[in-house]
């Protein structure tokens, strides 16, 4: 005999079904920039499930599988892989299945779907996540446009200094010849007349001995 259940009956099966399949699902956001190593997270509770497989994907996880798969892994280990730059960096064994772009680029941006079987009937964990690239942050450009202005400030400084000193040093030597000027012109004076006198004295000797020597010759 086939039975017939109320209408408000069925929706609220359907909406039991609903809801015990989304139970094992999440959405995440990740950012990053060109050139980084992105990790996509996605974790397994190995102890309460014991063994596991599970895919990772382009694009989100579909009803079955994983769409686009870029890796598997079964029985401890990677069964298939579409490049190296797909890693798993984690503790696979206690259910660390983060997948990790190596070198990512703007062509890798979108969405990465991780899905692990758990035994059961829809009982399949899924992370879907979003991978969205940001541009690396601008350089300021008024810094260096500064660092010369501020270098020509530092220049100019050192330069009005190297002049202050040389116009101290320029005062300095002309204190000095004003005083010493006249100390020197009274010596070149009293050397001079030194000589001059020591002359004198000397023709006067060779005058005197001249006379002598001829008075002698006549008195003989």
């Amino acid at each position: 005999m086939f039975m017939q259940y109320p209408t408000h009956m069925r929706c609220l099966s359907r909406l039991s079904f609903l809801i015990l399949i989304q139970a094992a699902y999440c959405s995440i956001k990740v950012t990053g920039q060109v050139g980084q190593n992105i990790t996509l997270p996605c974790r397994y509770d190995t102890q309460t499930n014991g063994g596991l497989t599970f895919c990772w994907g382009r694009g989100a996880v579909p009803w079955s599988k994983c769409s686009n798969t870029i890796l598997s892994f079964k029985n401890g280990d990677v069964i298939f892989r579409t490049s190296l730059k797909y890693q798993l960096l984690g503790r696979v064994a206690e259910g660390e299945l983060s997948l990790t772009i190596m070198d990512v680029q703007r062509a890798d941006a979108g969405v990465y779907g991780c899905r692990v079987e758990v035994p059961g009937l829809y009982n399949d964990q899924k992370v879907n996540t979003q991978l969205v690239m940001e541009a690396p942050p601008e350089k300021p450009s008024e810094t260096t446009k500064e660092s010369p202005t501020t270098i020509e400030k530092i220049q100019s400084g050192t330069d009005d200094g190297i002049f202050s000193a040389f116009l101290g040093i320029g005062n300095i030597t002309r204190m000095a010849v004003i005083f010493l000027l006249p100390t020197f012109i009274t010596l070149l004076f009293i050397i001079t007349g030194r000589r001059a006198l020591s002359r004198r004295k000397q023709h006067v000797d060779t005058f005197a001995a001249e006379n002598i020597y001829e008075s002698i010759l006549t008195t003989k």
